[in-house]
């Protein structure tokens, strides 16, 4: 019997939409969101005028005089391109971290992956890109170290006295989570001067407001290697959520594929950290849509998680840039205002089903 029978054997059969006709509308939701992003703000640019110069960047011509085409290539569109990738890496992470819990309620901030990231990457703002320079390190670097570190932290913990416990795996990952985010509010708090202090601090809520082109090729050389490489664990992710037994006689090697995944999510963690700071909810709500659009099955999920992300992520973005016209609102406040009463309800569900 294949990975795929037996996980459709223990579980009950669900309605599903078709994979291709989800994708479809979550590829042009996508095109439209870009556009529109990068279409609003403190100065309106018409979406035809947008299209125009983007093509005309695009094709290598010269740049057109004028705050408008500065605008368009300059400021927004990285800055809706880089919402994408943050987004769907978020997406794809949530996604991982959900099967190699067996927790619907898990994501990477719940772990303590997220702060992990966010200490390193405010030790290497708060003591200096000097610091990091003579040691051959950046803030990427620097939060990607800080995820695998409080990822092995939380693994080893989890894992005290033999055998894997989800649970257990949980609960270490929100009291780590905790001790590292009141280090790295210390580390705030010693900020040489109140204006970086408040730039830290509003980067830790989640931020994209420094984007550029240069920022891009990590980012997407990281997400594009973690779904690779995920896609390629799909059916042994699909097994793992009918239990490690079940997994290990349906011939998956559990220890192994649960490395593999602490090594990526931490990366990819780590890397989106760096470039966006920390935005909660993202990682745990799309997997949940998802799931109800097309099933459990990894293969299917994985991809549209990453979809569905960007697309959530971009039109989050743009709301926090053009809500309040004096004021951009960080990232992570509109998203735990969207998140935070799903993830009341997603609880009542499972109390309901208890």
């Amino acid at each position: 019997m294949t990975i795929e029978a037996v996980v459709a054997a223990g579980r009950r059969p669900v309605r599903t939409v078709p994979v291709g006709l989800v994708a479809a509308v979550l590829a042009v939701a996508l095109l439209v969101a870009l556009t529109v992003a990068v279409s609003l703000g403190a100065v309106d640019i018409p979406v035809g005028e947008v299209w125009t110069v983007v093509g005309r960047r695009l094709a290598g011509d010269t740049p057109q005089p004028g705050t408008r085409d500065l605008i368009v290539w300059q400021l927004r569109a990285p800055r809706a391109l880089l919402a994408a990738v943050v987004g769907a890496g978020l997406g794809l992470v949530g996604t991982a971290v959900q099967a190699m819990v067996r927790n619907p309620l898990a994501d990477p901030y719940l772990l303590g992956i997220s702060s992990g990231a966010s200490l390193g990457a405010v030790a290497m703002i708060v003591l200096g890109a000097g610091v990091g320079s003579a040691v051959g390190i950046g803030v990427s670097s620097a939060a990607f170290a800080g995820a695998l570190a409080s990822f092995a932290l939380v693994w080893t913990l989890a894992r005290r006295g033999g055998g894997f416990a989800p649970m257990r795996l949980v609960l270490a990952g929100v009291g780590i989570g905790q001790f590292l985010s009141g280090f790295t509010s210390f580390l705030v708090l010693q900020a040489g001067d109140d204006q970086q202090t408040r730039g830290v601090l509003f980067w830790l809520m989640g931020s994209l407001g420094g984007a550029t082109w240069s920022q891009l090729p990590l980012p997407v050389a990281a997400v594009a290697l973690g779904l690779l490489v995920l896609q390629g664990r799909a059916r042994s992710l699909n097994a793992l959520l009918m239990g490690d037994e079940t997994a290990a006689g349906l011939g998956v090697d559990v220890t192994r594929l649960r490395r593999e995944l602490f090594a990526v999510t931490s990366l990819l963690t780590g890397v989106l950290v760096a470039v966006s700071g920390a935005i909660g909810f993202v990682g745990l709500l799309v997997p949940h849509v998802c799931r109800l659009m097309v099933g459990g099955d990894h293969r299917r999920l994985l991809p549209l998680s990453a979809l569905a992300g960007a697309v959530l992520l971009v039109v989050v973005d743009t709301v926090a840039r053009t809500a309040l016209a004096a004021q951009e609102v960080p990232i992570g406040v509109v998203t735990s205002l969207i998140g935070a009463p799903v993830l009341l309800y997603l609880l009542d569900r499972r109390l309901e089903r208890s």
